[in-house]
């Protein structure tokens, strides 16, 4: 009987995973069609709130939940229930999709200057206290989608920000920004790593503050 419950549990965690998988694949596939022609950089214009949270919706799935696949096959386990990974995973993104809103709210297209300050910003807070909490909290505690959505906020919001203020709808920034959350996701905290990471931040912030024409992949306004 024991045996038929462990491989129960096994058989639901490896479908919860494998489904966590295929969304976030689909979503990039979305997400690319819907940003399609939509970026210009520093000056990319968001449109209407229906059509941005059109765009930001699939971008976060498909960003977010690969580095979120540990966290559903832990509250999976812990539940007991094949339920729990798409209530667990559709509160996840619902944090983000009101991440979206406010981004909505205080965008602004902007200068090259400013998008090279925030990402400096961007890389300073990656050294601050209340990132490595928010990391460590994110990589182990699943009590619920919110509060993991919650935690993990705290953790990547300086590196979304510096998606934003970069482009936010640029296909380039997306998977520059997507491999280091993942990556933050899955490894454990290492100053030898992390160190070098905020400093490379810190270092493309000034470069576009200084010779923006020169960082690949940034579109500067016409």
């Amino acid at each position: 009987m024991q045996t038929s419950r462990c491989a129960a549990m096994t058989s639901t965690r490896t479908l919860a995973i494998t489904a966590t998988l295929g969304l976030a694949a689909a979503s990039w596939v979305l997400a690319l069609r819907q940003m399609r022609g939509m970026d210009m950089g520093v000056a990319t214009d968001l449109g209407s709130l229906a059509f941005f949270m059109a765009a930001w919706t699939p971008m976060m799935a498909a960003m977010m939940l690969p580095g979120a696949v540990p966290a559903v096959s832990r509250f999976v386990r812990s539940s007991g229930r094949a339920l729990a990974a798409p209530v667990f995973a559709g509160s996840y993104l619902a944090v983000w999709a009101l991440v979206g809103l406010a981004v909505y709210a205080l965008y602004q297209p902007h200068s090259s200057s400013a998008a090279g300050a925030l990402t400096i910003a961007a890389g300073l807070y990656e050294l601050t206290p209340i990132k490595r909490d928010c990391r460590r909290r994110c990589r182990t505690t699943v009590r619920s989608g919110f509060q993991f959505g919650f935690d993990c906020v705290g953790s990547s919001v300086g590196l979304m920000a510096m998606l934003v203020a970069l482009g936010v709808m640029s296909v380039t920034w997306m998977v520059v920004v997507a491999a280091l959350v993942v990556g933050q996701k899955l490894l454990p905290p290492r100053t030898a790593v992390d160190m070098p990471v905020a400093l490379a931040i810190v270092i493309l912030g000034i470069v576009i503050v200084v010779a923006p024409s020169s960082v690949p992949g940034l579109v500067l306004p016409m």
